[in-house]
């Protein structure tokens, strides 16, 4: 016999969209609970750059370009008559303050209503004596800086240029600077720590090491949660936040035909929560999607390649030693590419192809400049390195000629500024993370110092896009677009709204935010 507790809301998920729901809820007047199965709380939030992407009305037209119209419009327009909202009620009720993230684009600025300095905020570093006593059971950063440095997302942006700017070592020595004023909690550390306050403030409790076994139904509608131990009963509703189906092996090779070894997404985001709504019937929409990403299969996890491909001194082919995208193109954009829903079919396996001077100038997968790779990649067949091109060809099993044919064609570009094949470098997207000392074109630059390396590229991702389809107030729907009384999801246990798109930095947070939020106030009226 379970034990009870009733609340008027239970909340499925710690990360963003779940905390941002209970606090909406308590600020309310209703009572709520977040419980998750994980020992630790902020999910995938705590492993992002805690980015958020909260436009306004104006950004209308640029979201539909995105999205498309698989994407109902009243689920567009929601996010962005009520993202602003969101933020203002974040900053409000717990210790949070954002910053815009400067000169950062939309994904794709050139677009009908992009904008090429972008509207990406980000949390503001935060001091981590006002979340003490709860430090240990903040769910850890996907790669930890070094010696606890602060970095946020525009740090990142110089340091990744290593040797090539004055402006990288000058952020290094403010980063070295900044432990002496007391140890200071960034990007999804901060998000995620930050609500976790907003919650302890508002009297909400977190039950950590809880996992959902299954969703109470009477009478047709959702009353509450069980868990092995205690059924929580919801007088209002229940919301599903508990993430994407990112490490269940199963639902992914049957929706992606892939499996989950390349997820960086946090260990307990396991589909619990889509798979309990689509037995009572909910609708699951853009199951064969995620937050794609081209990333490294290091031994000790993959590595989420961001800047890596804009630098110049790179480029990527495929099996055949040819180029099939552009390299710096948005991530998703570039496993489309490799997963060849581009129409060009399937480009797998594919290397990143550097040389030398690339290794000299900059940062690559966390390794310092000139700094030494580990043996292991080259044991594990994850980098290979050659000192001729044609060398390189046969470590990678590529044809010879064509390697050597595209990187000849590549140099050719480099030298001009100007890639006639894909375009690298003629979107504001492109640059933002090239290397402006490079002239003309801060992405392009040739290939020619041996050695030459090459790294295996996979399809990664930073978490599962589909799942539960809801409507503009975060209720889930069956197939006939009837909601499920009593229940809602958000975050990404539901379909984004982003549909098979990203408009940009912090479109997961942002859209899993409101989406929270909105669910409550529906609960509340």
């Amino acid at each position: 016999m379970l034990r009870e507790e009733e609340f008027d809301v239970v909340v499925v998920g710690s990360g963003a969209a779940g905390m941002t729901a209970a606090l909406t809820a308590a600020h309310h007047e209703l009572s709520a609970v977040v419980i998750d199965g994980a020992d630790v709380y902020g999910g995938s939030t705590a492993r992002s750059g805690g980015g958020l992407w909260l436009p306004g009305p104006e950004a209308a037209t640029y979201l539909k370009h995105v999205a498309g119209d698989e994407v109902p419009s009243a689920r567009r327009d929601a996010l962005l008559e009520h993202g602003p909202a969101v933020l203002a009620f974040v900053c409000k009720h717990t210790p949070l303050e954002f910053a815009r993230v400067p000169g950062y684009p939309d994904y794709h600025p050139e677009a009908p209503g992009g904008l090429a300095e972008g509207r990406t905020l980000e949390p503001r570093p935060l001091d981590v004596r006002l979340i003490a006593d709860e430090i240990d059971t903040l769910a850890p950063p996907y790669r930890a800086a070094p010696n606890q440095m602060a970095v946020t997302a525009v740090d990142y942006r110089w340091l990744s240029l290593g040797l090539r700017h004055p402006r990288s070592a000058l952020t290094a020595v403010k980063l070295a600077a900044g432990r002496f004023r007391g140890r200071r909690l960034t990007m999804g550390q901060a998000l995620a720590a930050g609500l976790r306050a907003g919650l302890r403030a508002a009297g909400v409790p977190v039950r950590l090491g809880t996992p959902m076994t299954g969703l109470h139904v009477e009478d047709g509608r959702v009353t509450g949660v069980d868990s092995a131990e205690v059924r929580f009963r919801a007088r209002r509703g229940v919301v599903l936040a508990s993430g994407g189906f990112d490490h269940n092996e199963p639902m992914r090779r049957e929706h992606q035909g892939l499996g989950n070894a390349w997820t960086v997404g946090a260990a307990g985001n396991t589909g619990a929560g889509i798979e309990a709504g689509h037995r009572l019937g909910a609708a699951l929409d853009l199951m064969d999607e995620a937050w794609w990403g081209p990333s490294l299969p290091l031994t000790g996890g993959p590595y989420f390649c961001l800047a890596e491909r804009n630098l110049p001194g790179s480029l990527i082919v495929d099996g055949t030693g040819r180029r099939f995208v552009n390299e710096a193109a948005p991530y998703v954009d570039v496993v489309h590419a490799m997963l060849g829903r581009t129409g060009s079919g399937r480009h797998l396996p594919c290397w990143l192809v550097t040389d030398r001077s690339y290794r000299d100038r900059y940062l690559f997968a966390g390794r310092a400049p000139r700094a030494p790779l580990p043996r292991r990649w080259f044991d594990a067949g994850i980098a290979h390195r050659a000192d001729t091109l044609d060398e390189l060809a046969g470590r990678i099993e590529v044809p010879v000629a064509a390697l050597r044919e595209t990187v000849e064609r590549f140099n050719g570009f480099a030298a001009r500024g100007r890639d006639d094949d894909f375009g690298r470098g003629d979107s504001a997207y492109d640059r933002y993370y090239g290397d402006p000392r490079q002239r003309p074109n801060p992405c392009l630059g040739p290939l020619r110092r041996a050695p030459f390396l090459a790294f295996s590229l996979v399809p990664g991702d930073l978490g599962t896009k589909g799942g539960l389809r809801t409507d503009e107030r975060a209720r889930v729907l069956r197939a006939d677009d009837t909601p499920i009384p009593g229940l809602y999801a958000a975050g990404n246990a539901s379909a984004s709204v982003m549909g098979r798109g990203y408009a940009g930095a912090g479109a997961t947070l942002g859209p899993a935010m409101t989406f929270g939020y909105l669910a409550a106030l529906d609960l509340a009226a």
